[in-house]
């Protein structure tokens, strides 16, 4: 923030895009702890940006001074909250990575058997939802809401 109170800085704008930026970009990588990385990053952005939010001034406590010179205290709240919330996401990717690690000597995300067949369908213009059973939309148990049962018993009782 500035010293007069009017807003953030230059720089501070430039420390979130380049937080954010770096974090999505390692978002979309495959290896596990540069998704890890990049959560870290992406968290570390949002929080300076919710802080960027708030008024600057002294310290929210009622009696230290005028209201009007004090800082906003829902930004402090909520990065509190965000903090919380990504070191438990950070600790699970952290756990998961480290599985993936154990199990197979590797953090890399490999591509699941749908993934690929959907690639190579849509590489040859091939329709997604193919109706394998061939007893069209109307028959099939699973594509059909079955009623639900009060009212099956009750039909059941009246007839």
């Amino acid at each position: 923030m500035t010293e007069s109170g009017a807003g953030p800085t230059l720089v501070l704008v430039l420390a979130v895009a380049v937080l954010v930026g770096c974090g999505v970009i390692l978002l979309l990588e495959r290896s596990l702890t540069r998704i890890l990385l990049g959560v870290i990053l992406l968290g570390n952005g949002v929080n300076l940006l919710i802080l960027l939010g708030g008024r600057s001034g002294g310290a929210p406590i009622v009696g230290t001074g005028a209201v009007g010179q004090m800082s906003d205290p829902l930004p402090q709240a909520m990065v509190l909250t965000a903090i919380v919330i990504t070191f438990g996401f950070t600790a699970f990717l952290l756990a998961v990575a480290y599985r993936s690690w154990y199990l197979t000597g590797d953090d890399e995300v490999p591509d699941d058997l749908e993934d690929r067949q959907i690639i190579r369908r849509a590489d040859r213009n091939e329709a997604g939802a193919v109706d394998h059973g061939g007893e069209g939309p109307d028959a099939d148990p699973e594509q059909v809401d079955p009623e639900p049962a009060r009212r099956r018993l009750r039909r059941g009782k009246e007839s």
